[in-house]
């Protein structure tokens, strides 16, 4: 880990004290295992989220990263194969038996790796959701685009162009207007697929920056390959290998004093 980073680290926790210890749960994995067929891909995972924090996820390709933050709201339900055992308890219930799918993902909201506008204006992609759900007054649906711009940080970048081709915009304004479509179903929860991987450092930079601003209202479990990133904008960190949750602890904990020699070894770059 560079000297950045690793005074990065030491300076958070300097600041943040315990405070992290007292946040309360919003999400509570208990013994989850997964399957896709007859492959099992999770491996008993305990774990909890906590309240206005940012959790990173990291790992190897293939280790399980990916298939987990898909579960926290059942987007991995989309694959029929995909068989689970264990709970997940959002808000006091369990998602798999006490949710449907619509009132989940309403209040547990996801940005994928790449961004995906919809082929309609800024505009329309912001409202697509509320108007799902039944919203059709005017002033209620500029009041949904504007707030949800300026919660993802584009609305001055945006608010002369709002009826104009989203695949206009860059690949980094894309992004944050996939996150404002998402800050628009109001979640309480956001979840990330590796959501700067196809940016560039530049848009990279303002998307971390945003997170940092968005965990002030909402909890955010991101995954992330770049360890770096995960260094610089979690809380907490998990770290995943071939399935089964290897160590999960305070970041500056788990990239400067790990439990784990496989942690160590990974967050040294020593394999990965």
């Amino acid at each position: 880990m560079n000297q950045a980073v690793t005074e990065h680290l030491q300076n958070s926790a300097v600041s943040e004290g315990h405070e992290i210890e007292s946040k309360p749960s919003v999400i509570q994995t208990k013994g989850l295992d997964l399957w896709y067929g007859d492959s099992q891909a999770l491996y008993d995972i305990n774990m909890d989220v906590q309240e206005n924090q940012v959790t990173a996820i990291i790992g190897p390709s293939g280790c399980g990263k990916s298939t987990y933050i898909k579960t926290l709201n059942r987007m991995i339900e989309l694959n029929d194969s995909v068989k689970t055992k264990g709970e997940i308890i959002y808000r006091g219930r369990n998602i798999f038996s006490e949710y449907s799918v619509e009132e989940l993902r309403t209040q547990v909201g996801m940005v994928f790796q790449k961004p995906n506008p919809l082929p309609k204006s800024i505009y329309e992609n912001v409202v697509y959701g509320p108007r799902v759900h039944g919203i059709r007054k005017k002033q209620v649906l500029d009041e949904i685009v504007e707030r949800s711009l300026r919660g993802a940080a584009i609305w001055d970048e945006v608010k002369d162009r709002l009826h104009k081709d989203a695949y206009g915009l860059s690949g980094g304004q894309q992004q944050r207007l996939c996150i404002a479509r998402t800050l628009a179903f109001e979640p309480e929860v956001i979840l990330m697929d590796e959501p700067t991987s196809a940016l560039d450092p530049i848009s990279t930079a303002k998307i971390e920056e945003l997170i940092q601003q968005l965990k002030t209202q909402y909890t955010i479990v991101i995954v992330t390959h770049n360890m770096q990133q995960a260094a610089r904008i979690s809380d907490k960190t998990a770290f995943f290998l071939n399935g089964k949750l290897i160590e999960f602890d305070q970041t500056v904990k788990i990239f400067s004093n790990p439990n784990d020699k496989r942690t160590e070894d990974y967050v040294s770059g020593r394999f990965g």
